[in-house]
């Protein structure tokens, strides 16, 4: 293992955006917050900086409570399931959380109550009546997402009772116009009812001290909290009349729970208590984060969450810590790196109308360090930016034509030429100088941009690094060189593997499985997650060093038939998930049926022609059972068939109607009944 010299570590908490648990994540999603998240802490650990990532699924939204009263399940039954997929998901991309937790946790829950126990003591909290939207037909008090309508501000028509995410206006309820309640799409009426409120008007001169003088926050995200605060901070509501959510721990309380927006947030602070306490057996660990005024805590978010990172979060902080003891005190923001829009096709991400990619299916259309490359390099820090199917397809050809053709050029020529085995260095001239210092700063450069928050940069600078290792090739043409001076030539690509050496380190963060694969082929032991960023300067691959024979890094992709294979996916997403009323299944004429006879079709080596007898009458089928039971083992069974179908002719074969069969991959099992059903009985 490659370590840091006697470097002074900083510590870090390194959080992303908590994913409501009622719908899996898309690609915007992804590279709003996580895979951002996991890019930037994976390079601080290669730094040899003390690191803690973490997130986890907000299991408490209102979208979580919306979706579970449509789909008439429990709310934490959904929550649960969820989590697991999205969790699965997130080690699938190989986002390298120390601990990926949920708000439905004890620990969460308890310190919550706590904290705002705490904070109540502290003066920050008001109690009062107010007014309040309330569905007659639903009979619930209607909070937040609970609500949809026109916002005053924009004239939006799809704002939330919480914000509008057009014009990112923080909001309430009874400011919308033309209320509808999200669940029955309704109008509500207006009742009283009690809530709990954090005093804001008292904080806002703090909070624009704290963002005036961060110099790291992005320019649009300190402007909108400035001119938030500017036009006077709202008293805002810690509780909400929801069943689904943390209990409110204030007196007289009963039937409350915490808003999910002001408990969230506190998850970043679980998280590690969760992590310190559960994972590692070290609950010390909280405080030497948490409670440090040196620690760095960075928040990867999109632009809709910046209101909730840098006023509610850090004033719920600030809150907390009045009267508390240094080393007792909770720290405040160090960033938050918002991003902007990913759209798909220069449109909104929409899963109700199948519009974008969702990241369980992006994996099964191409490997993964093409997405975490091509969602990173075109990573919208700045304005809104589109995911295009043609852009994904040329910045895969560049990265192939541009790194993997360096690293194929220059290892296959030492296999060819040298043996495998790294050659010697003889006199340097000034292109070797020039190379040299070039890979001698890359890291320092790819990190500086890093530090900065700059990803996409970073990114695309270590493409034109890959550049200049092609450059360096072709001026000093070794194939030429080689039939004059084979040692001269040797150099060259002595030169040539440490700058793949460089590219394996650089591109760790960003695609640690291609890393992984450089530094195999470099016969480098280590993985990349135990190598240090700086090694790059300590020429690794000495003279001498035996290499493996390399394979091409990575594959050309057809485009269309990555676009045909997603349709193909969506459709069967579609009909896997549709739901189909009672009505409409009474209108399936499903009955038992006998197989009298089987027929192999000609030409066809998967299907079967079948004579059915019905009872009241004769069909044939056609059915392509032929890989998975034998004629046998068919002839003769009772089975389950769709008889309502409009006939169809397969092969020159009309079939009457469908078998009813379960598939699982390869697995297929025919439908049969349990008992002696007479032929015809209908299944209902």
């Amino acid at each position: 293992m490659i370590k840091l010299g006697n470097k002074k570590r900083s510590k870090w908490i390194i959080t992303s955006a908590w994913p409501y648990v009622n719908a899996i994540p898309h690609l915007g999603n992804l590279i709003g917050s996580t895979l951002s998240a996991d890019v930037f802490a994976r390079f601080l650990r290669m730094k040899g900086e003390e690191v803690v990532f973490v997130s986890g699924s907000d299991s408490h939204g209102t979208p979580v409570s919306i979706e579970a009263k449509k789909l008439k399940v429990p709310a934490e039954e959904l929550a649960f399931k969820y989590h697991k997929i999205i969790k699965d998901l997130h080690e699938k991309w190989q986002i390298s959380f120390d601990n990926y937790t949920i708000t439905h946790n004890p620990i969460h829950i308890e310190f919550v109550q706590k904290m705002y126990l705490d904070i109540q003591k502290n003066g920050y909290i008001i109690e009062k009546e107010n007014e309040s939207l309330y569905c007659e037909t639903d009979d619930l008090f209607l909070p937040d997402r609970f609500v949809e309508g026109t916002c005053p501000h924009c004239n939006f028509e799809d704002a939330r009772g919480d914000q509008c995410d057009y014009c990112q206006k923080l909001l309430t309820p009874l400011e919308l116009i033309k209320p509808k309640c999200a669940v029955c799409g309704n109008t509500p009426t207006v009742k009283k009812t009690k809530h709990w409120y954090l005093d804001l008007p008292r904080l806002q001169n703090r909070l624009r001290d704290l963002i005036e003088k961060n110099e790291i926050i992005p320019v649009n995200a300190r402007q909108m909290c400035l001119n938030s605060i500017d036009e006077g901070l709202p008293e805002r509501a810690i509780t909400r009349d929801l069943e689904w959510g943390i209990p409110a721990p204030f007196k007289n309380a009963e039937g409350k729970t915490i808003y999910v927006w002001f408990e969230a947030v506190l998850g970043y602070i679980t998280a590690v208590k969760e992590w310190a306490e559960k994972i590692i057996n070290e609950p010390d660990k909280f405080e030497y984060f948490w409670n440090d005024s040196n620690t760095k805590t960075v928040y990867f978010i999109g632009k809709d969450n910046i209101i909730f990172h840098l006023i509610v979060f850090p004033a719920l902080i600030l809150a907390y810590n009045d009267n508390k003891k240094e080393g007792k005190k909770l720290v405040l923001p160090y960033n938050v790196s918002s991003t902007e829009w990913l759209m798909y096709e220069n449109t909104k991400f929409s899963k109700s109308r199948g519009i974008g990619i969702w990241i369980d299916d992006a994996l099964k259309l191409a490997p993964l360090d093409y997405w975490r490359f091509n969602l990173i390099y075109n990573r919208p820090e700045k304005s809104d930016a589109s995911f295009l199917w043609s852009e994904f397809e040329n910045n895969i050809k560049m990265l192939n034509d541009v790194i993997g053709n360096f690293i194929h050029r220059s290892l296959t020529f030492i296999n060819k030429q040298f043996n495998s085995t790294i050659p010697k260095r003889i006199e340097l001239d000034n292109i070797d100088k020039d190379f040299i210092l070039k890979i001698e700063e890359i890291s320092g450069k790819i990190g500086g941009l890093l530090e900065n928050f700059e990803l996409r940069k970073a990114l695309r600078e270590i493409v034109n690094f890959g550049r200049e290792g092609n450059i360096f090739l072709n001026d000093k043409a070794p194939w030429h060189l080689i039939k004059k001076n084979k040692n001269a030539a040797g150099q060259v690509f002595n030169l040539c593997a440490q700058a793949v050496y460089a590219l394996a380190i650089l591109l760790g963060p960003f695609i640690p499985e291609t890393s992984n694969k450089i530094l195999n082929f470099l016969n480098v032991n280590e993985p990349i997650e135990e190598l240090s960023w700086y090694s790059i300067k300590d020429n690794v691959l000495k003279e001498g060093h035996k290499l493996k024979i390399p394979e091409p890094l990575f594959q050309k992709l057809d485009i269309t038939e990555l676009i045909s294979k997603l349709e193909t996916v969506k459709k069967t997403e579609k009909g896997e998930k549709e739901l189909v009323s009672y009505e409409e299944f009474k209108k399936l004429d499903i009955r038992v049926a006998l197989i009298e006879n089987i027929e192999k079709v000609p030409k066809a080596d998967k299907l079967y022609k079948l004579s059915i007898d019905l009872g009241n009458e004769k069909r044939t089928l056609v059915a392509g059972l032929a890989e998975y039971y034998k004629p046998d083992d068919l002839k003769g069974k009772k089975i389950i068939v769709l008889t309502n179908l409009e006939p169809r002719k397969l092969k020159g074969i009309l079939s009457e109607g469908m078998l009813l069969a379960a598939v699982d991959g390869d697995n297929v099992s025919i439908l049969v009944p349990d008992k002696d059903l007479p032929l015809g009985a209908r299944i209902e």
